[in-house]
């Protein structure tokens, strides 16, 4: 099915990142997004899109009117998706600790991905915490991906050390 990878059996109520498509898919969620960093909450929401591509765990894109903008500083960093298109970066400063290019956003999404507009996602591993309703998600191996790991998705993911032909 997937050469070498053989993926993980979801128990009841998990979901396997095998099974998300490519290219990938936009969904909303209503389970509580949170992100807190130096003692702040940087963002918590009822109103997320996930994107869900195979073999990566689920990113959550966060509306900017539940993010504290007054606290990200945009950046000259950029980088591409084949799937998104161009996506800018901000460096997060508070309480004495600045993170840069820690949280991203797609000003212009390409066709299929306007829904993930106004929306920035962070990078958990950058966090202090981010939780998707009461449980505190494990950042992706790799950071390269941002893919938020709760115990409801189950693997293996992309992002680590050899995994990147897959």
């Amino acid at each position: 099915m997937f050469g070498r990878i053989k993926p993980d059996k979801p128990g009841p109520g998990q979901e396997s990142v095998w099974d998300y498509p490519r290219p990938p898919r936009v969904e909303p969620t209503s389970k509580r997004v949170r992100v807190l960093l130096g003692g702040v909450t940087l963002a918590d929401t009822t109103n997320a899109k996930r994107v869900l591509e195979t073999s990566h765990p689920p990113t959550f894109y966060i509306p900017a009117e539940d993010v504290r903008m007054d606290l990200l500083q945009p950046t000259s960093h950029r980088s591409f998706c084949e799937f998104k298109g161009a996506a800018s970066y901000f460096t997060i400063a508070v309480e004495g600790k600045t993170v840069e290019n820690a949280v991203w956003a797609y000003k212009t999404p390409t066709p299929g991905f306007e829904s993930i507009k106004d929306h920035l996602c962070f990078y958990p591993s950058r966090m202090d915490a981010c939780y998707v309703g009461d449980e505190q998600v494990q950042s992706q191996e790799g950071d390269f991906y941002g893919g938020w790991i709760t115990s409801e998705i189950v693997g293996p993911f992309k992002g680590g050390p050899g995994t990147w032909g897959w």
